[in-house]
């Protein structure tokens, strides 16, 4: 069987799934069972298959008609350039996030905190951006979590410059920590939500780094609580939410004694981020 035929036998079984985007998710995978870039695959589709190659690619296509992200089947997801590796212990990087990392990017820092941090993109990639002089640190309640961030910083070259530790939000941290900066994505979906989401991601994402388990806004209590008693004066809070709560959490942050609170929408025009300052007097 040629790689062509491998694919397109491929194909069709997606699309049975109802998989959508079916003929990617298959070139994606065929790359990763023939070890190639994905960019070679149309290269490569004249070619024979061999034994293993075609059963191992049999075996993706299988796994991702039963909804198995592609993420979780290659272990690598793409973020603002570089590869991360990703599972069933971390949420997959969005690119709905990357919103997130420009907007932190737009003003210099040196010290930055990343509350429930998963695979440590936003961290590491902040890091990695910002410069040798910048120092992160990364908090997450899973302990497998951290043990694939800490994994992607030394791949991305910045595990020299970020700790990892596990707790609670703010609890984790070492005493006096401060920072200038302070970013998240916390669970923000209710879990009246949770029924309607995706099977990619309802069944197969951590659970909670997906829902607080009540109405989608509880980690941001708790982080507008906390963030200014470990931010420098002029240090800025920043943190990713679902499109319908940028009203409820910029008002969080004002009453949390926030200045220059904004909402910035992604790509899609829907809001994605709320930022706030703590007031420099």
């Amino acid at each position: 069987m040629t790689a062509q035929e491998a694919l397109a036998k491929a194909v069709a079984i997606l699309k049975d799934a109802r998989i959508e985007g079916a003929a990617r998710d298959a070139r994606r995978l065929l790359a990763h069972a023939l070890d190639i870039d994905p960019a070679r695959v149309t290269l490569v589709l004249p070619d024979p298959m061999g034994v293993a190659q075609a059963e191992a690619f049999a075996r993706l296509i299988a796994e991702r008609s039963r909804r198995v992200p592609v993420s979780h089947l290659t272990g690598r997801r793409a973020f603002y350039g570089r590869n991360f590796e990703v599972g069933s212990d971390v949420l997959d990087p969005r690119p709905e996030t990357e919103v997130l990392v420009a907007e932190a990017l737009k003003r210099p820092f040196l010290r930055v905190l990343d509350l429930g941090t998963g695979s440590g993109c936003i961290v590491l990639t902040l890091l990695a951006e910002a410069g040798v002089e910048a120092f992160g640190i990364g908090t997450d309640l899973s302990p497998h979590a951290l043990a694939i961030a800490g994994r992607n910083a030394a791949a991305v070259g910045v595990a020299d410059r970020v700790q990892f530790h596990q707790g609670d939000w703010f609890a984790a941290l070492p005493e006096g920590a401060d920072f200038d900066l302070i970013v998240s994505n916390p669970p923000y979906i209710s879990a009246d939500e949770m029924p309607g989401l995706a099977p990619e991601v309802r069944d197969f994402e951590p659970r909670m780094a997906l829902t607080d388990e009540g109405d989608g806004l509880g980690a941001y209590r708790a982080i507008t609580k906390g963030a200014g008693g470990h931010l420098v004066r002029g240090g800025r809070l920043m943190v990713e939410i679902g499109p319908t709560q940028g009203a409820a959490v910029a008002d969080m942050m004002e009453k949390a004694g926030f200045a220059q609170v904004t909402v910035t929408a992604d790509l899609d025009g829907r809001d994605r981020v709320v930022s706030g300052e703590k007031p420099r007097n």
